[in-house]
């Protein structure tokens, strides 16, 4: 007997009910997002390799460890997205953004890749939403975008929130806060994870963000980064406070925010929950600034902030059962015999076409287990379809909620269904 097929480790199918769930966190985001001027933007799933090393930075744990990257039939190396981020940064350079428009907003939705522990909300496959706007240096815009993400998961009715903010500094900043950081961490290295002793040489900065137990507590003596930011990154940060004060957005200031990649500068970002039992990985949104990206990557100088949102995280964390979000049926047509299944089935073509979502039972099965059907299916409205009515022209529809029957005549059904299902 051949073996059964399975889902590779780390990826998964989503299935209903869960996916009319899924829709729900796409659709809202798609109204939020237009709201506030983002367009959407598809970028490919698989991009140079090069673009990650550069974007994302090569002494990350993403470029270092986590990337599905493999030679194509030309010899090149490519990689499957890790994250969203570098692929539209390069589309941004490569369709001359810059100089079409002075301010770009673009939201993605798209699966990305990670070989990496799997546990709950986190796949080797998973699904990200992400932001960027480009061409924006002011504070104002960091406290809009950490707003306009507040209002995304108060729609979704995710509970509690906590919104998590900081600045790493730029530049020189940031250079002397690594400094001073690896002069902290450098006598206590031996007692460090394997990880964040690597990461004490490729990327200090890093090691805030451990998970382990044993890191956690030594860097809670660390030095604060906030301490080390000059004058022109502490305004900033300070506009950004008062801006969100003035917008009614609730905030903590966590200076051991650092944010697991190389690009980012200045403001950064993550929001957390308590909510879908996610244990101690509770990030369901993080982001930040990245200044430097773009003219890194052979574009013009360019401001950018940006975030991606864990769609499984935050599927999870969100209350509301997935049927909850299944698009109801309006009517079912219970059809008995051949000439009654075809009839049916114009019929619900017409109605289909009028708006209305229609079930028709196209197999030879009986009426009692087809209104069966119809009630675990929960449909609004039934039609019996049988010799009778087809001789008649006329049949009754069934409020299955109220229990109440309406006669109609087929020929208007396009017209009496909509009313029926609007009232």
């Amino acid at each position: 007997m051949a073996e059964t097929p399975s889902s590779v480790r780390g990826m998964y199918d989503l299935l209903p009910p869960t996916s009319a769930k899924w829709q729900h966190l796409e659709s809202t985001c798609r109204e939020i997002f237009a709201r506030f001027g983002y367009a959407e933007a598809r970028p490919p799933v698989v991009e140079h390799t090069d673009l990650f090393v550069r974007g994302v930075g090569e002494s990350t744990d993403i470029v270092g460890k986590e990337m599905y990257t493999f030679r194509d039939r030309a010899d090149r190396s490519l990689t499957l997205r890790p994250e969203l981020t570098a692929g539209l940064a390069r589309a941004y350079i490569e369709h001359s953004m810059a100089a079409k428009e002075a301010v770009t907003r673009w939201w993605s939705i798209g699966p990305v890749f990670r070989y990496e522990a799997v546990n709950a909300g986190r796949y080797r496959q998973f699904w990200q939403v992400d932001c960027e706007a480009y061409g924006v240096a002011e504070p104002t815009l960091d406290a809009e975008v950490v707003a306009m993400l507040h209002a995304l998961y108060t729609r979704l009715k995710v509970e509690p929130l906590t919104m998590l903010i900081n600045n790493v500094g730029q530049g020189d900043d940031r250079a002397r806060y690594r400094d001073a950081l690896v002069a902290f961490l450098s006598p206590r290295a031996s007692e460090l994870c394997a990880d964040c002793q690597r990461r004490l040489v490729t990327n200090p900065l890093r090691v805030l963000d451990c998970k382990v137990d044993g890191c956690k507590a030594i860097v809670r003596d660390a030095p604060s980064v906030l301490a080390y930011l000059g004058d022109g990154a502490r305004a900033h940060f300070d506009r950004v406070q008062a801006t969100l004060t003035e917008l009614g957005v609730p905030f903590t200031v966590d200076d051991r925010l650092v944010r697991g990649l190389d690009y980012y500068t200045g403001t950064v970002f993550e929001l957390t929950t308590t909510a879908g039992n996610l244990g101690s990985q509770s990030t369901i949104v993080a982001g930040g600034r990245y200044d430097n990206m773009i003219e890194e990557l052979g574009g013009p100088k360019t401001p950018a902030i940006g975030f991606g949102i864990g769609v499984e995280r935050t599927v999870l964390c969100m209350p509301d059962p997935a049927e909850q979000f299944v698009a109801p049926i309006g009517l079912y047509i219970a059809a008995h015999g051949a000439d009654a299944r075809t009839r049916a089935t114009a019929l619900a073509h017409r109605l289909r076409l009028a708006g209305v979502t229609v079930e028709v039972e196209h197999r030879e099965v009986g009426m009692k287990a087809q209104f069966r059907r119809a009630d675990k299916l929960g449909a609004r409205l039934t039609l019996a379809l049988g010799e009778a009515e087809l001789a008649s022209g006329q049949g009754k529809l069934k409020d299955m909620t109220a229990r109440t029957e309406t006669p109609v005549a087929l020929a208007d059904l396009a017209t009496i269904v909509p009313r029926l299902l609007a009232g």
